[in-house]
């Protein structure tokens, strides 16, 4: 245990720099770079001494929390924690924070107003970090609201301010869509408000789960907290904002926009949707995961047959996000994790495909693909990059993504099999469009284009820019163990909100724990026995249940 206020730190510091760099006099203008660096730098020694502060043996309970009076008329409360999963998220988005500052060093120009400009921009990616770190921490129902919908407002600015041609168009369709989905989901916060316990802590989130509501109550604003979880995740129908965002943000603004803050749709799911209303949860998770099998094929499918770069790599997302909802609302302890797990790896791989992405395109001058071509031969070192990157994205074993979309597969096949079998053919379709983009971009014959024959290789700032995300998919890949002690136990702890068990499995004999005459057993998906509490005392009765049941 410790005092020090690690999450509120995590919040004020990146704020404190943002405004630090709105205000820097003309005469220190240049140093702003150096400035946010060593800000976004700051805070990764933060998240560091975050987890050296938690107890990982505790990883399924609310930990570094701090609770302090807001607005008490209103029952709202400062109210931070986190536990194995709101860690990892934390930890994932400061890591990034300093990548997407280096990424974009040079990115508006390196004089005069587009110093300036860069300044301003950076002091909007400062005050995004600071927003998600809130959002991952927020134990209070109507704090995460507020910081849900506030980040808005730095993504608003580094899409429309210093994004491509068509960047007003896709800022107002982003915020048109996440308006949208927070509204209806305002109506959800004030009606669980209404029905919960009240008081000055009347939005604490361990206050509002178990609130008794009617059965059409509950699956009311379970759909709007999912609706807006489901834009920002985003899920197909509601996931078009998306690729015309990527297509026209800068670099950076697409790895933080997709890499971590879609994230807080899924997260939401996880930590709000299934333990404020688990019986809607149970009761919508069949349709929920036929939508996510349907976001895998849609967004891998388009994916393959985009022309813009930008947008391959937002229709991937596409696929990649259903994957996770996918293993969320399988509900088994397995997937769960699998789930949790993803979200980190995934903000790996895509923000480094990003990144590798940006590279091209300032080099070439252009997003669509047919304009590349043998560039293997020509920039070696950026290629093989974006390969590990893209073969981090279709899962290959020995990288991070295959440890969770694995865990989400067999996780999932364990309740929903179909549904399981039917989406695994997203890692067919995932092998086609990384390696068929491969193929465009970087193989062939030596380009004779003057623009693609002296393109020049990625720098040393560039590569200390993306080193740190290929080593974190390396090493999570062959060591995942630390990660999935984070995950594993707020899984099990959901599960148990929700009122679900794993699966047992059919078919294998046992004769302990309540086995039965078809063979089924109280071994569950894990490898656990459910024995020693189903089957003792009353093991014919409970055991014949379970097994029936499963």
């Amino acid at each position: 245990m410790t005092s020090f206020p690690w999450l509120t730190a995590l919040v004020v510091l990146p704020v404190l720099g943002a405004v630090l760099l709105w205000v820097l006099p003309a005469g220190a203008r240049s140093r702003a770079r150096e400035l946010a660096l060593v800000v976004a730098l700051g805070e990764v020694a933060l998240g560091v001494g975050a987890l050296a502060a938690f107890d990982t043996a505790d990883a399924g309970t609310h930990q570094l929390v701090e609770q302090h009076a807001w607005i008490p008329a209103i029952g709202a409360s400062y109210a931070v924690g986190v536990d194995g999963v709101g860690l990892a998220l934390v930890l994932m988005s400061v890591v990034l924070v300093p990548l997407v500052v280096l990424a974009a060093w040079r990115e508006q120009g390196s004089a005069g107003a587009a110093t300036d400009r860069l300044r301003s921009y950076l002091a909007l990616v400062l005050l995004l970090e600071a927003f998600i770190v809130g959002v991952f921490s927020a134990r209070d129902l109507f704090l995460f609201y507020v910081l849900f919908e506030a980040m808005l407002i730095p993504v608003y600015f580094m899409i429309g301010g210093y994004g491509g041609p068509r960047r007003g168009a896709a800022a107002v369709k982003f915020l048109v869509y996440s308006l949208l989905g927070g509204l209806v989901m305002l109506a959800g916060v004030i009606t669980l408000y209404l029905a919960g316990p009240g008081g000055d802590e009347g939005f604490l989130v361990e206050n509002l789960v178990g609130t008794q509501l009617s059965t059409t109550t509950e699956r009311l604003l379970f759909c709007s907290f999912f609706l807006a979880f489901a834009i920002k995740a985003p899920m197909v129908p509601v996931h078009t904002w998306l690729p015309d965002a990527a297509e026209q943000a800068p670099a950076g603004t697409s790895t933080l926009l997709v890499g971590v803050l879609d994230k807080v749709g899924t997260f939401g799911m996880l930590t709000l949707c299934l333990p404020l209303f688990p019986e809607a949860s149970r009761w919508a998770a069949p349709v929920v995961v036929a939508l996510a099998v349907l976001s895998v094929l849609y967004g891998a499918v388009l994916a393959i047959g985009q022309r813009d770069l930008m947008r391959l790599i937002a229709y991937t997302s596409v696929s990649h996000f259903g994957f996770i909802v996918l293993g969320i609302f399988a509900l088994t302890s397995t997937s769960v994790a699998g789930s949790s797990f993803y979200m980190v790896n995934h903000g790996l791989s895509t923000g480094a495909l990003f990144l590798l992405g940006g590279y091209l395109v300032a080099r070439r001058g252009s997003q669509r693909i047919e304009d590349f071509g043998g560039l293997q031969r020509v920039v070696p070192v950026l290629a093989g990059l974006f390969l590990v990157s893209g073969l981090s994205a279709l899962s290959l074993p020995g990288l991070s993504t295959f440890v969770s979309e694995f865990a989400v597969l067999v996780g999932t096949f364990t309740r929903h099999p179909a549904a399981a079998v039917v989406a695994s053919l997203g890692v067919v379709l995932a092998a086609v469009y990384v390696l068929w983009t491969y193929q465009r971009v970087f193989t062939g014959p030596r380009p004779e284009t003057a623009e693609l024959a002296t393109m020049r290789d990625v720098g040393a700032r560039e590569r200390w820019a993306v080193a740190p995300l290929v080593v974190l998919m390396l090493v999570l890949g062959f060591a995942p163990g630390p990660a999935l002690d984070l995950v594993r136990p707020p899984a099990q702890l959901t599960l148990e909100q929700v009122g679900e068990q794993d699966p047992v499995r059919q078919g294998l004999v046992a004769d302990a724990g309540g086995g039965t005459d078809d063979g089924s057993t109280g071994s569950t998906t894990d490898g656990t026995a459910d024995g020693s509490t189903d089957g003792t005392a009353d093991g014919t009765t409970d055991g014949t249940d379970e097994g029936g049941e499963g």
